[in-house]
This record gives structure tokens, sequence and C-alpha cells, in this order.
């Protein structure tokens, strides 16, 4: 999803054309190169002799699990024969540069988005694709996955405003009260608090939160109460029903609340790392987070639980920042196929002082020398002057929303910060 918010971005920025492609009966296509046998299909009509005799399958069939790799496979050397590069940072990504024209192919299942700056080659590719599987020509990308398209001079709005309304609709909560936060400000959810739900009530969570998830595609600010909810799905207990519920009612505030990316920005990436020490009352580890733009596009986010214990705020704050490298290193190897390079060094803003001199002095203190060799991963990039960590106020951190439930007018003031709009509104 991080690679579709980026093409969106660029596509906006460069004002390349955007369509939308969908293979009719896609698995079909897939070539099997094992053996395969299926028992013959109930109604067949064949002898008493031939009763006993199976189908030895040449091509794949939906259902088979072999279907989706052999379709992704025969598409790729399709693709492929036309002179598309499979990107090495994300296999879904296929990129075609000739002279000035860039084209760029992004697949999900039997869904296609192309872009580009080419008219005719776009024509082209689809034409080809036609002759090979037949598809059908959706025209200029409107809803794709159950997102919202929108484009404008602008920009380019994304939202999952009828994902949001049905949500809303299958719970009950269509008409609730709107809540301004997606969470109480100041709450740690426990495994402890509450009792826990029967088996139907178990059953519905588990099927809501999951629901919630998909939902963070495009709604960052649901994306802290989601990561927390989601911890406990095994287990889900009254005070986190109810904690979802406050999630539905802020929804029903702006359910076409989404994305947006701006035609007149820059190409220029940034992030912000923060980190909430010792957050969960359970097993007191730390959450990570950080957000990273494109210009003043937000196209990558996380809120995460660290794997262990840190000993001290620093030193959580010093691991979401290897994080946060780590992303900005992937998007640093997807742009390389891209026709735009974001100029280094990145700018990573941390708003611990001593989380961000770890990053530039080399020498191992005592408060670090316990710290794994994988967290080490900024320092390595700051002495080769790609990353840049630099000190932030925590009124300007853009990634405090991600790390912990704020008050309401913090809250409503960092997401503001995060370009999110409702076209709708």
């Amino acid at each position: 999803m991080t690679t579709v918010r980026v093409l969106l971005a660029l596509a906006s920025i460069n004002n390349w054309y955007l369509e939308q492609l969908d293979v009719n009966t896609a698995f079909l296509h897939g070539d099997l190169n094992e053996e395969v046998y299926m028992a013959l299909p109930p109604g067949l009509q064949v002898s008493d002799a031939d009763k006993n005799k199976v189908c030895k399958l040449t091509k794949s069939l939906y259902g088979l699990k072999e279907a989706s790799r052999q379709w992704f496979a025969k598409l790729s050397a399709t693709l492929e024969e036309l002179g598309y590069k499979k990107s090495n940072s994300d296999y879904s990504l296929f990129t075609k540069h000739e002279n000035k024209n860039f084209t760029a192919l992004l697949v999900y299942v039997d869904d296609i988005i192309l872009t580009g700056n080419c008219f005719s080659e776009i024509q082209k590719v689809k034409q080809f694709l036609d002759d090979k599987f037949t598809i059908k020509d959706l025209g200029n990308l409107k809803y794709f996955l159950g997102m919202e398209v929108s484009r404008s001079d602008s920009g380019i709005h994304l939202c999952q405003r009828k994902y949001t309304l049905d949500l809303l609709s299958d719970t009950g909560y269509l008409a609730s009260k709107p809540a301004t936060t997606p969470s109480v400000p100041g709450t740690h959810l426990s495994s402890n608090d509450g009792e826990l739900l029967d088996s139907a009530a178990h059953s519905s969570y588990r099927t809501l939160i999951g629901r919630l998830q998909y939902l963070c595609n495009t709604r960052p600010d649901i994306c802290y109460t989601v990561n927390q909810l989601s911890q406990y799905i095994d287990f889900p207990r009254t005070s986190h029903e109810q904690a979802t519920h406050r999630l539905l009612r802020y929804l029903k505030t702006n359910p076409a609340k989404g994305l947006f990316f701006p035609s007149n920005s820059n190409i220029k990436l940034t992030a912000f790392s923060n980190s909430d020490w010792a957050g969960c009352p359970d097993t007191r580890r730390s959450v990570t987070s950080f957000c990273v733009f494109l210009g003043s596009s937000l196209i990558s986010w996380r809120s995460k639980k660290q794997q262990t214990v840190s000993r001290s705020s620093a030193e959580a704050e010093y691991r979401a920042l290897a994080d946060t490298s780590q992303e900005l290193q992937w998007m640093t190897s997807l742009f390389q196929q891209l026709p735009v390079q974001p100029q280094q060094p990145y700018f990573i803003y941390c708003d611990s002082l001593l989380a961000v001199k770890m990053t530039e002095n080399p020498v191992q203190h005592e408060r670090t020398k316990h710290i794994e060799v994988d967290c080490h991963f900024t320092r390595d990039q700051v002495l080769a002057n790609k990353l840049k960590v630099q000190h932030v106020s925590t009124t300007l951190q853009l990634a405090d929303p991600f790390t912990k439930a704020l008050p309401v007018h913090t809250f409503v003031d960092l997401i503001s910060k995060l370009n999110m709009k409702s076209i709708h509104a």
C-alpha cells in the first residue's frame, strides 16, 4: 500500500496519467509446471469404465493453491517480454523507461494501476494485455481495492468513504453521537480490564478489528487505536469492546476523511520518529511510531510495539529511529526505478535530544552497549551522510498521534498537519 501511495503522490506532482485495468478470469491463464490431477466434476457424463479416471490439468483453476503464483509468473513474463522491469523493492511494481517516457504498472492480483507520462505507451500496454489475456479497460482510476480516488487540478484525494459508511451501517453506529478523538485521552488498554466477551461477541470483535485494519490504509489518524485493539484479539474484554465503540463514533465524525496528495508539492523525503516509553501496562514494551512525507504528501506511517523492553526513554527513541531509517532505506531502493530521485540526505525529526546525540556519536557509551547491532543502523546512515537526524519540539512532533492517546486539542492540531482532508465536507 505504501507503493500505491508513492505512485499516486508522484502522479499528482508530475501530472501523470492514471488508468485502471481488470483482467478477466486471471487465474485461468496460469500454466502449471508440476503434475496436478483433479477428480471428475459432478454431473460429467462418462462411461462406467471411465468413472475411476481423473483429469490431468495443464492450466490452473480457481481454488488451486498454485493458481495465484502461476498467474503472477505468467503476467510477469508477459510484461518483461514488452520491456518492463520488475522492481526488486516491490515485486508487484513494473516500470519501463524509454527516452523521456516513463510507464509503471502496479499489480494486485487481477487489478492493475497503470500510470506514466506517455499516453501512447499506456494504450500500447492495454492492447498488448488485451490480446494476451482479455482485459476490462476501466478508464481513469476512480475506485481501487475499496479506496476512492478523486482527482482535480489541486491534487489527488484518497479515501474509503463507502467502506466506512458500510462499516458504520453494519455495526449500527451510522446514527451514533460523534466523538472528537479515536480513543479516550490518556488511556492504556490492558489484558485484565473488564470481563471476557462471550463467543458471539468475540467473533464480532475479531471481524470488526480486521475491517478496521484495512481502513488504516487511508486513515492514519486511527492507526494507533487499531494497533492497540488488535493486541487483544485472542481474549477481548468488555473494556476493549467499549474502545471499539469509541473508535466507531470517531469515524462517524467524518467518514470521508482521507489522504490528500497536492500537485504543487516538492519531491523531498522527510520523516518524524517517536516512541512512547514502556507504554504497555502488560509487557512494559514501548511503541515505535513514525510517519514519512514525500513533500507534503503522507505516504507511510507505523505504530507498532517494540520487540524488547527498553531500559530508558532514549533507548526507545533510538530503536524507533532505526525502524524509521530502515523504511527510508527501502524507499531509496524503490525510487531507484522511478524517474525522480529525492535529494539526500533525508531528514528525520525526533523530539529526544539524547537519541539525536546517540546517532551522531560513533563511540559506544555505557548506555548503548547493550543495544543490538541492528539498532545502530541509523548511526551508520548518518555517518554516510544519507540521513540527518534533527531535534524537533514535542508540540511539532507529527508522529505523536501514532504513539499515544492525545488530548483533543493536541490530537486535532497534529492530525491537521498530516494533510488529511474530506472533499465531501
